[in-house]
């Protein structure tokens, strides 16, 4: 059998062995089990609320038990410990089969849900919840609701640190579900944290009052400080670069006096600026220059002509002087 269905197996099983406590032990105020294998057998541990009516009159009621469990549910050799429940009134199992006996009995819900949560925190729960659902009080079904203190819904705390129980009322209209939902005291809930009053801090420093950031910034000089001629750097880069001409002074004169005598110093170097050319300079030199290559071409167009008419006058001449 695969794993899986192993465990749907055992958890249906479990199921099965809870409500078969629960219809034989509901007089003896059955408060739940645990289910434990072991190599010498099934191990059970009943916790209810009258531990004498579950053994019965000299063991008789737990050997019929027992016996029921090999047959029904194939147990090997079940071994069952009874244990009593301290507070009955902090079991959700036990206070839910409480009070759908008080509704069977004829009890107005109100009055017993507001009794049965009263009870659950006196005795010193942090926090309860009862759900009915069902024909109330008419023909109509609908959810009545009690709370009190804290209680958890959902999430790991639901699951491990908040009691549930569940219990059934047959009423004549229907039957009414019961589910009640306790958090013991003392549970740790992930959102509770002390505060010890005797604990070492570390003073941390405080700005006063009187200074804020304003203050501060009011102090700070807004002139930028003067800089003294020593202190200037020439900077070396690309001839593109121009140098303030007091500046280059200052450095030519500072070599020549930490020149030694005789010694002759190399002329320095002089860089010529790269003159940039206004963009609408450049427009106008292009067009005297475009201006004066139309008037050269108009001249050379003019010559030619001249030329060929005096041509064409020589050759009417010449035909003239034939013709007589």
């Amino acid at each position: 059998m695969a794993d899986e269905q192993q465990f749907i197996q055992d958890g249906l099983q479990r199921s099965q062995i809870d409500e078969f406590f629960a219809e034989e032990l509901g007089r003896a105020g059955y408060g739940g089990m645990e289910v434990a294998k072991t190599p010498m057998g099934t191990q059970i541990v009943l916790k209810a609320e009258k531990p004498g009516m579950v053994i019965g009159k000299g063991g008789k009621n737990i050997r019929k038990v027992t016996r029921e469990l090999e047959e029904r549910f194939d147990l090997d050799d079940p071994q069952i410990d009874v244990q009593e429940v301290d507070e009955p009134d902090l079991n959700a199992r036990i206070v839910a089969d409480r009070l759908a006996n008080a509704l069977e009995r004829g009890w107005y819900f109100r009055k017993a849900g507001h009794t049965t949560i009263d009870r659950i925190m006196e005795a010193g729960a942090l926090g309860a919840e009862i759900v009915l659902s069902g024909k109330v009080t008419g023909a109509r079904s609908r959810v009545e609701k009690f709370n009190r203190g804290y209680i958890k819904h959902n999430g790991e705390p639901a699951q491990s640190i908040v009691d549930e129980g569940q219990g059934v009322a047959v009423m004549k209209l229907g039957t009414i579900g019961v589910t009640v939902k306790i958090i013991p005291p003392g549970a740790q809930l992930p959102d509770d944290f002390e505060v010890e009053e005797d604990a070492d801090v570390e003073a941390v420093e405080q700005v006063a009052e009187t200074e804020g950031v304003e203050e501060l910034l009011e102090g700070e000089p807004d002139e930028v400080p003067d800089v003294e001629d020593d202190d200037v750097e020439v900077p070396s880069g690309s001839p593109d670069e121009v140098l303030d001409e007091e500046v280059v002074e200052e450095v030519v004169e500072e070599e020549i006096d930490e020149a030694p005598a005789g010694e002759e110093l190399e002329a320095p170097d002089v860089v010529e600026e790269d003159v940039d050319v206004d963009a609408d300079e450049a427009e106008s030199d292009d067009e005297a220059d475009a201006d004066a290559d139309e008037a050269d071409d108009e001249e050379d167009l003019d010559e030619e002509v001249a030329a060929e008419a005096e041509d064409l006058v020589a050759e009417m001449e010449d035909e003239e002087e034939g013709e007589d």
